[in-house]
C-alpha cells in the first residue's frame, strides 16, 4: 500500500523544475507566473533598469507588477556585458525552461535565440512568445493587449458595436500566458519520454483566436458571422438593475427548469402565459423584448429581495459584485481564495492559484521581487560552484 503524499508535495507539483523567465510586461511574466504558482523554481532575469511594468502606475513596484511576478527570484543582468552574458549561459545550462516574450529576432540579439540557448541544453524547454508569430507579415509589428483582442476576432463577439468600448482586465496579454504555461506543461511531459528538449511558441493573436473557439464553430457550421449579442441571446444571460441601483446577472441555459423558476420567483404567470416566451427558442427570437419585461419587474426591488427570491427557486443568478466585495463573499471566504502574501513589500494579500491538488490549496504566496532582490545570493552560489543555487540560499 503506498503511503499518503505530504501536503507539501501536493502543492509542489513542479518542485524541481528549473525556469529562467526573460519577460516583461504580461505574457512572458504570466506564464512564469503559472509555473512558479505550481511550485517551480522561477529565476525572473531582468536588465538593470528592470522589467518596464515595475513602473506602469507610480514607483518601482506597481501593483500590476506584482499580480503577475509573485513567487518568483530576480536578478538584474546586463546582457551585453561578456560577463554577464557568461553568468546567463550558466542558469541556461541546469534550467528546464525559458520564457521570453521579445518581438522576433530582439532574443537572438541578446544571445538569447532558441539555436544558441538549445545548443548550450539540448533538454531546455524554450517557449516563445510574440504578437503574431515569428514570421509573416505582421511579424515584426508592435502587439499589445488591445491589438490582439482586434485582429483576433474576439473583440468582436464581446463589445456591443453601437456603443464600442475595450473591457477590461488585459485578457489577451493573460490568456497568451497561460496558453504559453500549458504549451511548457505538455512539452516537459514529451521531454519526459524523449529527454529532448523544444522549441514552444505561442502568439497572441493565435491564443486569442483559439480562445474564441466557440464562435469560429459557429461560423464554420453556419456560415454566418457571430456578433457579441449571440452569446447571451442563446443563452439566455440577462443584467438587470434593481431598485437599490445594484446589478443582478441572470443564465438561464437550456433547461426549462429555470424559466420556470424565474417565473415563480418573480411571481409573474403572465410571464409564462405570453406567448412570445413559451419556450426557449421563442425566449432567444424576443430577446430584447423578454429583457425589457424583466427589467421592470426586477426594478421595483432591491438587490436583497431577488437574492432571496431568486435563492429560493434554484435560478441561476449572482450579483455583479465589486472586487472589494468579492474579497468578502461568503463562498470565497469559505474556500480560501484569499490568502496572505509572504515578506510583502506591497499588497499583503492576493489571490491564490485556483487549482487544489488532493483538497490541498495554497495557503499563502511569495511577494513578487523587488528588482534584483536575489541577485547578490544567485551570483554567490554560482561563484561557488552551484549551477543553479537553491532558492532557500537567497
Amino acid at each position: 500500500m503506498n503511503s499518503p503524499r505530504t501536503p507539501w508535495q501536493m502543492r509542489g507539483v513542479l518542485s524541481g523544475i528549473r525556469v529562467v523567465e526573460q519577460g516583461t510586461f504580461i505574457t512572458g511574466p504570466c506564464a512564469g507566473m503559472m509555473l512558479a504558482d505550481l511550485g517551480a523554481d522561477v529565476i525572473k532575469v531582468e536588465s538593470p533598469e528592470g522589467d518596464p511594468y515595475r513602473s506602469y502606475q507610480g514607483d518601482h513596484y506597481s501593483p500590476h507588477f506584482q499580480a503577475y511576478n509573485r513567487n518568483k527570484r530576480s536578478i538584474a543582468l546586463d546582457l551585453k556585458d561578456p560577463a554577464e552574458r557568461n553568468l546567463f549561459d550558466g542558469l541556461l545550462g541546469e534550467a528546464d525552461v525559458f520564457i521570453q516574450n521579445f518581438r522576433p529576432g530582439t532574443a537572438a540579439r541578446l544571445g538569447a535565440g532558441p539555436e544558441r540557448l538549445l545548443e548550450i541544453n539540448p533538454r531546455l524547454i524554450y517557449a516563445s512568445i510574440s504578437g503574431f508569430g515569428s514570421s509573416g507579415p505582421y511579424a515584426q509589428r508592435p502587439s499589445y493587449d488591445s491589438v490582439a483582442q482586434a485582429l483576433s476576432g474576439f473583440l468582436s463577439v464581446v463589445v456591443d458595436s453601437s456603443r464600442p468600448r475595450f473591457l477590461g482586465p488585459a485578457l489577451a496579454d493573460a490568456i497568451t500566458g497561460i496558453y504559453a504555461a500549458y504549451g511548457v506543461l505538455g512539452a516537459l511531459v514529451q521531454r519526459g519520454r524523449t529527454a529532448e528538449g523544444c522549441l514552444v511558441e505561442v502568439s497572441m493573436l493565435e491564443a486569442m483566436a483559439h480562445f474564441a473557439v466557440e464562435p469560429f464553430a459557429a461560423y464554420f457550421a453556419l456560415g454566418s458571422t457571430p456578433t457579441s449579442s449571440d452569446r447571451p441571446r442563446l443563452a439566455q444571460a440577462y443584467i438587470l438593475r434593481t431598485a437599490d441601483g445594484r446589478l443582478l446577472a441572470l443564465h438561464l441555459s437550456s433547461l426549462e427548469k429555470f424559466w420556470e423558476g424565474l417565473v415563480s420567483a418573480l411571481d409573474a404567470p403572465d410571464l409564462a402565459a405570453d406567448v412570445r416566451f413559451q419556450n426557449r427558442l421563442a425566449r432567444i427570437a424576443n430577446y430584447e423584448s423578454l429583457n425589457a419585461e424583466l427589467d421592470k419587474r426586477f426594478s421595483r426591488h432591491d438587490l436583497s429581495h431577488w437574492v432571496e427570491r431568486l435563492g429560493r427557486n434554484d435560478v441561476p443568478y449572482a450579483p455583479i459584485n465589486a472586487i472589494d466585495e468579492v474579497v468578502h463573499d461568503p463562498q470565497v471566504e469559505h474556500l480560501g481564495l484569499i490568502v496572505p502574501v509572504e515578506s510583502a513589500h506591497g499588497g499583503a494579500r492576493a489571490v491564490r492559484p485556483p487549482v487544489q491538488f488532493a483538497g490541498v490549496r495554497e495557503p499563502s504566496v511569495r511577494a513578487a521581487p523587488l528588482l534584483n532582490q536575489h541577485g547578490a545570493a544567485i551570483r554567490k552560489g554560482l561563484a561557488r560552484g552551484e549551477r543553479w543555487p537553491p532558492a532557500d540560499a537567497a
